[in-house]
């Protein structure tokens, strides 16, 4: 099943039989991460990126996404662990986030909304940047623990819960927190310089579980 195709006609939370949610899981630093796949859009294999100066150092760059500027934060440096090497297997995950202030969704004084419209609505596109995608798992509720207070390796306020898998954990992560308001919004008005060109080539890549 391709990710496209696993986010089409459902909201946060919908799922298959069993109330189960469906999440991409990736791996990052050799720990194992989950997201909500309703947030994802698409998946794309790695390609140069256009670097914007004055922009966090989370923000490995920004990416010509079909004619839209889409600025692509690098997970491990958001993580404080470093920044992603990057080598056959990585990837850029595009996840989109509604309300960002400055983004598309903000609409116009006379009610009109001026944003990219998708099957999510309007907002901002974002890039994160993984060292491998692995597949979409389900998980019900019964699966996910409460996200620990410490000990997780990352700031707990970015961690959703911890998906039991086997004998391991996935640490599912919270979005919302990772990709802050206040962190995005300045991501809003990034742009690709002018007479930049889209580097890397290759058009829309996304890839089957």
């Amino acid at each position: 099943m391709s990710v496209e195709a696993a986010t089409r006609g459902g909201g946060p939370g919908d799922g298959t039989a069993g109330d189960a949610t469906r999440y991409l899981t990736f791996t990052l630093n050799g720990e194992s991460y989950a997201l909500d796949i309703f947030h994802i859009t698409e998946i794309l294999e790695y390609r140069n990126l256009t670097v914007v100066p004055m922009t966090p150092d989370f923000v490995r760059g920004v990416i010509n996404l079909r004619g839209r500027a889409v600025p692509v934060i690098d997970l491990a440096i958001r993580f404080a662990k470093g920044a992603t090497s990057i080598a056959r297997r990585t990837s850029i995950i595009i996840v989109h986030i509604r309300g960002v202030p400055g983004s598309d969704d903000s609409g116009a004084a006379d009610g009109r909304v001026t944003g990219r419209v998708t099957g999510q609505g309007t907002g901002q596109d974002i890039g994160i940047l993984v060292d491998a995608v692995s597949k979409v798992e389900a998980f019900t509720d019964e699966d996910i623990e409460p996200a620990p207070a410490f000990g997780a390796g990352i700031r707990a306020d970015f961690i959703s819960g911890m998906a039991k898998r086997d004998n391991d954990f996935i640490i599912v992560l919270d979005i919302d927190h990772v990709l802050s308001l206040s962190d995005m919004a300045d991501l809003a008005t990034a742009a690709i310089p002018d007479g930049a060109e889209e580097n890397g080539g290759g058009g829309r890549a996304t890839r089957s579980s």
